[in-house]
């Protein structure tokens, strides 16, 4: 006899539920925990991968994947990490060469900060990633800047033919 997959009772029948976004197999008794989840009498199942024999109306309304090649646009979609400044990866030297040519220990350089000097020995080792804060206030007092420019990751998703990258494009695959 199968089990709830909540309490472990032992019931002839469960129930797909589903709860805090898993879909979990529940007895009668722990169904009101969630929501039903009903096999192919939703709409939402049937859009949300779309093909070309389903009408046109179901894939523009489905998201991305029908709008994305009408739209001409050229690039991926944006996210909130293309805002997002990247560390340059050899922050630590940046750090520790601009000090230096300053003529300041690490101390010193801690105290303009207001910040710790094991905080200035942990970066200038790469033992630790500067927060924000940190990051503006080193920028500011050592005159440097700790991001890189556009990676060559980004750069390939970069296209001047709209819709003509695929996945296969861009995953490498391990043979």
């Amino acid at each position: 006899m199968p089990q709830c997959e909540m309490c472990g009772a032992e019931e002839a029948s469960l129930t797909t539920t589903k709860v805090e976004g898993a879909e979990l197999e529940l007895c009668s008794s722990c169904t009101d925990f969630g929501t039903e989840v009903r096999d192919e009498s939703t709409s939402s199942g049937g859009g949300k991968y779309s093909t070309s024999s389903s009408t046109g109306k179901s894939s523009s309304s489905s998201g991305s994947s029908g709008s994305s090649g009408s739209s001409g646009s050229s690039t991926r979609p944006r996210d909130m990490f293309d805002d997002m400044d990247e560390i340059a990866t050899d922050y630590d030297e940046r750090i520790r060469e601009a000090r230096e040519s300053r003529g300041l220990s690490q101390e010193e350089l801690a105290d303009q900060l207001n910040e710790k000097a094991s905080l200035i020995r942990k970066l200038e080792r790469g033992d630790t990633l500067p927060t924000d804060d940190v990051q503006r206030k080193l920028e500011r007092a050592l005159d440097i800047s700790l991001v890189e420019g556009q990676s060559a990751d980004d750069a390939d998703w970069e296209t001047n033919d709209a819709g003509t990258m695929t996945l296969g494009d861009v995953v490498k695959r391990k043979d």
